[in-house]
């Protein structure tokens, strides 16, 4: 079983990659939607409220996020007040139910008590979708916390009795298919230009973070010419359009639009991050979003992967420099863990009747929780995106 959450897209993503990569070793696989156990008015609320905060208010966003980075007393608050819905939790667990993953910290906060209790009597294995291994994503009861090179718990005082597994990205093998793709052909495809140089500007499935800004100032350096995914930010791709941009929405084939492209300008350090470094794109991130955008730029940056633009003034001489040559997301990938190898291995290794010990569950009315609560304490601390 794979739990994710339909905030942003990355979570998901990473989650579907890793289920087609188990159904490919034989396995079944159910995938869940960690927001689906919250109360319906809850699902809406915490999906909303968290695009709000990230549109409107991102400087709360990053003093919550800071925060909770520095209280263990912040996640144990976050942990217990998910309390009341580990039972529903529990009950969604198909009984012959051999391994669960995670892709999105708060699905930790609920079954990793559970593992820790015996009621979960299967492995939990949770696979980190950013670089920031942030202190929520961290629960007593998971097995395995699994994240790709160069990922760093934070702050370090989290780490001690936290064991890392590095293991490939959940990213796609088409991001790292041939390279002798006519680029012409792609770009005709999706409208671009056939010359000249091209500069791709994502900002995750919501279109979150200062993008109309960078847009005009990647296109204002002079040197490449900006391509924007919106992803489902409807009234960011009509504004860009009235500009005259070359602007797209949601786009299923990023394989191949990584390929037309001389550059990737981001804002979160998230899955599409990783996506253009396995495609062999140089990748710049510029105007961070708060919280985990930044803490993914700051390592990123650190670890030679990407270039941290931290002013408009150095935006044309890193480009110049980035553009000239390309490197590849982890060339020695083959020889780290395939996640879904080690999913293999965990769930040849366990039971698989009775995975959730449902005698030992709470009532429905209390898996209903306070819904109020559960929203305020989710608000705190959600990382990733796409």
């Amino acid at each position: 079983m794979v739990v994710s959450a339909n905030v942003g897209a990355g979570h998901d993503t990473a989650a579907a990659e890793l289920a087609y990569r188990l159904r490919e070793r034989g396995f079944r696989v159910d995938r869940m939607n960690l927001l689906d156990v919250l109360p319906r008015p809850a699902r809406w609320a915490f999906r909303e409220a968290y695009r709000g905060i990230l549109r409107w208010l991102p400087w709360g966003y990053d003093v919550l996020f800071t925060l909770t980075s520095r209280s263990r007393w912040s996640v144990w608050v976050i942990r217990a007040l998910l309390r009341p819905l580990r039972n529903r939790m529990g009950r969604v667990i198909p009984p012959d139910t051999r391994a669960v993953v995670t892709t999105y910290p708060f699905a930790n906060q609920l079954l990793g008590p559970l593992r820790r209790q015996g009621r979960l009597v299967v492995p939990v294995i949770t696979y980190v979708t950013d670089f920031v291994v942030h202190p929520t994503w961290l629960s007593p009861g998971v097995d395995v916390y699994c994240a790709v090179r160069h990922a760093e718990v934070q702050p370090a005082g989290t780490a001690n009795g936290v064991d890392i597994t590095v293991v490939q990205p959940l990213v796609s093998a088409a991001f790292a298919g041939p390279v002798g793709v006519d680029r012409g052909q792609v770009r005709r495809r999706f409208g671009l230009p056939e010359r000249g140089r091209l500069a791709l500007i994502v900002a995750g499935a919501w279109g979150a973070g200062e993008v109309e800004t960078t847009v005009a100032e990647v296109g204002a350096t002079g040197w490449v010419r900006p391509v924007v995914v919106c992803g489902r930010n409807e009234a960011l791709y009509q504004r860009l359009r009235r500009r005259g941009e070359h602007v797209l929405g949601w786009v299923d084939d990023m394989p191949a639009l990584m390929r037309a492209v001389d550059v990737v300008v981001e804002n979160a350090g998230g899955l599409t991050c990783q996506e253009a470094l396995a495609s062999g794109v140089p990748v710049l991130t510029y105007r961070p979003i708060p919280g985990h955008g930044r803490a993914n730029a700051s390592i990123l940056h650190r670890a030679g992967l990407t270039r941290w633009v931290d002013s408009a003034e150095y935006l044309r001489p890193a480009l110049v420099e980035v553009t000239a040559g390309r490197s590849r997301f982890v060339a020695d990938s083959r020889s780290q863990v395939d996640p879904a190898g080690l999913v293999a291995e965990a769930a040849a290794g366990s039971g698989g009747a009775g995975a959730y010990d449902r005698r030992r569950g709470r009532s429905v009315t209390d898996a209903l929780g306070d819904a109020v609560g559960v929203v305020a304490a989710l608000l705190q601390s959600s990382g990733g995106g796409r």
